[in-house]
């Protein structure tokens, strides 16, 4: 059930005002959405140890959003132009199988994984936050973006999110899809509640 045809929630409500109505309509098609890594997914900074290892930071909110959208019957795409372990294990704490490492052209990657689903380039959503990103946010349906991106690459989304990226900017992302969906209201149930408690 979608918000054209049934009252919004409250939280539904508040999440979606101010939101323009083209960047709900859009969302509303969506059923797949992918999400750049570096930048957005984390604050951007690279930690290295002693052996030369990458630490990323990530962010228990925007765990859960992603969480919620798979939970919702959306595809969850990670997808980054760097190669870590660190990201393989997030996205397994996560349940995400839909990951890919190492990419270049992250718009070819996009139109092939949503050929390879049978979706259309208008189902499916990316957020990025740098020039790499760029071509895939002018492919996809949806584009959205970080308020600490360059400013002519937020200026390209449709959206940018309230929160820095790896501060809860996926999560508003997550939130905006599943309110403009209808489907934001299903986790207020006392028994969705209780699974919260689940990894972030």
């Amino acid at each position: 059930m979608t918000t054209e045809t049934a009252p919004l929630h409250p939280t539904e409500a508040a999440i979606l005002a101010g939101v323009h109505p083209d960047v709900i309509q859009r969302v509303r098609n969506l059923r797949l959405m992918a999400f750049d890594v570096d930048g957005v997914l984390t604050d951007g900074r690279l930690w290295y140890g002693p052996q030369g290892e990458t630490v990323k930071g990530f962010h228990a909110l925007d765990g859960h959003g992603l969480r919620l959208l798979k939970e919702s019957g959306l595809y969850v795409v990670l997808m980054t132009g760097r190669q870590s372990l660190i990201v393989d294990r997030r996205a397994a704490e996560l349940g995400i199988q839909h990951v890919q490492q190492g990419v270049r052209d992250k718009a070819a990657a996009l139109l092939q994984l949503g050929q390879e689903l049978g979706l259309e380039p208008a189902q499916m959503g990316f957020m990025g936050d740098d020039l790499i990103d760029l071509p895939t946010m002018q492919r996809a349906g949806f584009a959205a973006s970080v308020p600490n991106a360059p400013t002519y690459i937020s200026q390209a989304a449709h959206w940018v999110a309230d929160k820095a990226g790896g501060s809860g900017a996926a999560r508003d992302c997550c939130d905006l899809i599943l309110a403009a969906q209808g489907k934001l209201r299903t986790f207020f149930t006392p028994q969705s509640v209780l699974m919260a408690g689940a990894i972030q």
